[in-house]
């Protein structure tokens, strides 16, 4: 093969249509824009404009908030705390804290807090304190023989 060999694939290129270039084109006098009127134009932006009609969404229902001091958590499951400790990325033995995920990167950054729910089993005896547990996370840590210490942020912070 050489260089003046190489062709596109057939189909991969179409040429463009010249448009407003004369009636042999097919596309000749207007553009194909029509007679008149405010989108034969240059310069047209009309998103939701509708004739004066009042616009759909201005004519639909607004519902719902959204609250400007909603907090956000990281939510990490209790399966993935187990494997963490499995894999020795985690100490079972000792308290396992917010600071302590983060370092072992199973939780990227804290956000308001973290929130630990309850995908997942667990089988080790663990002592976990986060900001925010869900209550059948506290029940499956205490079922393992562990304890789940919901701690305010406040608190958490200090």
């Amino acid at each position: 093969m050489k260089l003046h060999e190489l062709r596109d694939n057939p189909g991969a290129t179409q040429t463009k249509k010249r448009i407003a270039r004369g009636p042999g084109s097919g596309k000749g006098k207007m553009g194909g824009r029509g007679i008149k009127g405010q989108k034969s134009r240059s310069g047209v932006a009309i998103k939701g404009y509708e004739g004066g009609q009042m616009p759909l969404y201005q004519r639909l229902p607004k519902r719902g908030f959204n609250k400007p001091n909603r907090k956000s958590f990281a939510v990490v499951n209790l399966g993935l705390i187990q494997k963490f400790v499995d894999a020795g990325k985690l100490d079972g033995s000792a308290a396992i804290t917010e600071d302590a995920l983060i370092e072992s990167g199973l939780v990227r950054r804290k956000l308001d807090g973290i929130r630990v729910l309850a995908k997942g089993e667990v089988s080790a005896k663990l002592n976990i304190e986060v900001t925010g547990a869900s209550k059948s996370a506290i029940a499956a840590v205490e079922a393992a023989g562990g304890s789940l210490k919901v701690v305010s942020t406040e608190a958490a912070a200090e």
